[in-house]
């Protein structure tokens, strides 16, 4: 049985970290790190190019596997299926974890960036408030509608109480297209109209409507439709 112990020391991917640095190792060097193990006729990398094809070696497209999906490669069980999602996860969290202390939100493209690594990966529909003060700080964010594949209800109760609570004065609202297509629809175009009304009637700006589809985005304030 061919294992990684029986190749080079130093293209075994752990030890290869260690002596070239991490960047020296392909996407299946790194996926093989975290399967750990192989199968009886095939390596832990040779298990992670697998994997790899099933998303046309595309991270993004990997970023979307759910455990099921994972668990369907012969030689990835539960545990590490889970280990993959988890560090895939962290990965976004990371991407995440600035954006509260950025000083300011300024234009659609700051918005799609913090949003990005929240949505693009959801197989449903999601719509978040991004709550900022006068100076375009940002508060907080929340999730506050959840729908289909392709369907959305949001209830503007729900959407204005923790805007009010935490005193916003303006907002942002974003939520994903799990199709990969950025145009609105006509529920959309509605979805919009009424938000801008009830946020208004409290005196909270509405900044832009952003619509995540995969890394790219729409944003209703560049095309002039707030």
């Amino acid at each position: 049985m061919l294992t990684i112990k029986s190749w080079a020391e130093e293209d075994r991917p752990r030890e290869k970290l260690m002596q070239k640095g991490i960047a020296a190792l392909s996407d299946a060097e790194l996926l093989a790190i975290l399967i750990a193990t192989g199968t009886q006729n095939e390596t832990a990398v040779e298990v992670a190019k697998r994997v790899l094809a099933l998303t046309d070696n595309n991270l993004n497209n990997l970023g979307k596997l759910s455990v099921k999906d994972l668990q369907q490669v012969k030689g990835i069980g539960t545990a590490k299926a889970i280990g993959i999602v988890a560090a895939l996860e962290l990965g976004r969290r990371r991407k995440q974890s600035d954006a509260p202390e950025r000083i300011s939100l300024q234009c659609s493209h700051d918005i799609a960036s913090y949003f990005i690594p929240k949505l693009t990966d959801l197989p449903h529909e999601e719509l978040w408030v991004l709550m900022l003060n006068a100076n375009l700080k940002i508060i907080g964010a929340q999730k506050v509608a959840q729908g289909g594949v392709g369907s959305l209800h949001v209830d503007m109760r729900i959407l204005l109480k923790p805007c009010i609570e935490n005193l916003a004065s303006v907002v942002a609202v974003a939520h994903n297209h799990p199709s990969g297509i950025a145009k609105p629809s006509e529920e959309d175009n509605s979805i919009t109209r009424r938000i801008k009304e009830v946020t208004s009637l409290v005196n909270i700006q509405l900044a832009d409507h952003v619509i995540i589809a995969g890394s790219g985005y729409f944003s209703y304030a560049d095309e002039g439709m707030l």
